[in-house]
């Protein structure tokens, strides 16, 4: 079954991609070997990723840049995350109503994923649906999420180029600085600039990127892009940023910003699995619940079980780690 799914993802069956992407949002086991067998043909997709706070037209704005890039005959992929309730895991899922004229195009996929507000599962479950679309062959990959929490930062940092979606009127520009959205783009984009304040937002904008990111984003000046997606008007200019990005990240070190990336990827799945088997399969969160009033402070809790756990680790618990090369 998994080797056929492979193979059949290679083929560009589109209902083995949707099958793929089930599994990796579900955790099933086999996706595993599914991915190791496709794996060879991941990196050849743009990613870019598309925050904000809600209401800021995100969604119309994806479908701008899918059509751009289709009239550009180039093959869009597109994963629209939706924030959904923490106690029914019901989400809203509204993104193909929002994106209709694009489902018709047969060189575009989209498929919407519910935040079931797991311990990073989301983030986890983006980034390999991210792989499964790369290895598929779509030429750009649009990931839309909500910026109003960690688990959105940690999916944006799937992308090669995040672009970060502001509008004028509700304070976003003020609100997104607070919360340090703003840290993560790579282009800043002010949506509905028809309306009143987009002025002002675009000029505080670029005044918080004299003042705050020059360095932290190294030779690349944080472009602050002005649109009106629902208008038609000004998302080439969006396209021609993220080219620009993109022209940036290949001279100055592609390969590099994206192997820095895979080592947070891995180091995000041992943390999800480690928490998965250490509280889940093994039962310590049941017990320690059961025996806490017996406990003692919760730091004195806490070392105590790391000194149990770094037992079994090579390098733990003042034990060398084992020399490259040798038997542990």
């Amino acid at each position: 079954m998994t080797s056929s799914l492979s193979e059949r993802l290679l083929a560009r069956d589109r209902g083995a991609l949707a099958r793929l992407i089930s599994w990796a949002e579900d955790g099933d086991p086999r996706f595993r070997g599914a991915l190791a067998a496709v794996y060879g043909r991941v990196g050849r997709s743009w990613r870019v990723g598309i925050t904000g706070p809600p209401g800021a037209g995100k969604s119309t704005l994806v479908s701008e840049m899918a059509r751009l890039e289709r009239a550009a005959e180039r093959e869009v992929g597109i994963l629209a995350v939706d924030p959904s309730s923490p106690f029914t895991g019901g989400a809203l899922l509204g993104d193909r109503i929002r994106m209709e004229a694009r489902t018709l195009d047969p060189g575009v996929f989209i498929r919407s994923m519910a935040n079931r507000g797991s311990r990073g599962g989301i983030a986890r479950a983006t980034v390999d649906a991210c792989d499964v679309m790369d290895a598929f062959g779509f030429d750009t990959l649009l990931i839309e999420t909500v910026g109003v929490g960690q688990a959105e930062y940690d999916v944006v940092r799937a992308a090669d180029t995040v672009a970060v979606v502001l509008c004028p009127g509700g304070g976003d520009g003020i609100q997104a600085m607070k919360a340090g959205l703003l840290e993560v783009a790579d282009i800043l984009v002010v949506n509905k600039s028809d309306l009143p304040g987009a002025e002002i937002l675009v000029e505080d904008l670029e005044d918080a990127v004299r003042d705050r990111w020059t360095s932290s984003k190294g030779e690349w000046s944080v472009p602050v892009v002005s649109c009106s997606a629902g208008r038609e008007e000004g998302v080439e200019r969006i396209m021609a940023a993220v080219a620009d990005h993109r022209a940036y990240l290949e001279r100055t070190g592609l390969e590099e910003a994206r192997r820095a990336r895979r080592l947070d990827q891995i180091k995000d799945i041992v943390t999800e699995r480690l928490y998965e088997e250490i509280w889940d399969a093994r039962g310590w969160g049941r017990r320690l619940e059961r025996d806490l009033d017996r406990m003692g402070p919760p730091y004195e809790v806490a070392e105590e079980l790391l000194r149990s756990i770094l037992e079994h680790v090579p390098g733990g618990n003042g034990t060398p780690a084992p020399a490259e090369g040798a038997e542990a």
